[in-house]
């Protein structure tokens, strides 16, 4: 995510409220993309992420889109009338939806857009330590596999196997994954 800019979906039928929204959501801080229709809203969130999906929920039943979403990386607002804010918002949170009464009062909307930006810089930072850990999980998968091809082939012991791995890449100037890399590639055809 880019620090200047948050990209923003906005899906709602109503006007008034996409005038609204869009009064808050200007350039150059927030990119704002608009649409009437669901359906081109699920499109257009397939092909590209959003930092903030905002949907309104027309009555306050139409929560398919949003649900639908939230398992994407976008943090996702939803909007919903007043009368079914509490039995909406109890539905949604178990999917990480932030709910936000309408119609709102501006300084409300503004502290939730706020908010939701906070939790996609706490997704982000998430999402990075995942992928880290991923690929930290790999390397061990990587490197127990070099082992026990060196064990079975080599007749050594676990803790020669893990010695001869770390002093090998050492040696040679590389990492321990491309050295286990490469004793998979010569044990295991």
């Amino acid at each position: 995510m880019d620090s200047d800019t948050h990209s923003v979906l906005l899906v709602s039928r109503d006007s008034k409220i996409i005038s609204q929204i869009s009064a808050f959501l200007m350039p150059p801080l927030f990119e704002l993309t608009t649409t009437t229709d669901f359906n081109e809203a699920r499109r257009i969130s397939q092909e590209r992420t959003f930092n903030i999906i905002i949907a309104d929920s027309g009555d306050g039943y139409d929560t398919d889109f949003a649900i639908n979403v939230a398992d994407s990386y976008s943090t996702v607002l939803l909007l919903v009338p007043n009368e079914h804010f509490d039995q909406i918002s109890y539905r949604v949170e178990g999917y990480g939806i932030l709910s936000i009464t309408k119609p709102f009062e501006p300084f409300y909307f503004y502290n939730m857009i706020k908010v939701a930006i906070a939790v996609q810089y706490k997704v982000q930072i998430l999402s990075s330590q995942t992928v880290k850990l991923k690929a930290k999980m790999e390397e061990i998968r990587l490197v127990n596999r070099a082992k026990l091809l060196l064990i079975q082939h080599l007749k050594m012991t676990e803790q020669e196997a893990h010695r001869y791995l770390e002093k090998e890449a050492m040696d040679r100037g590389i990492k321990r994954i491309a050295l286990a890399e490469q004793v998979i590639k010569t044990y295991e055809n």
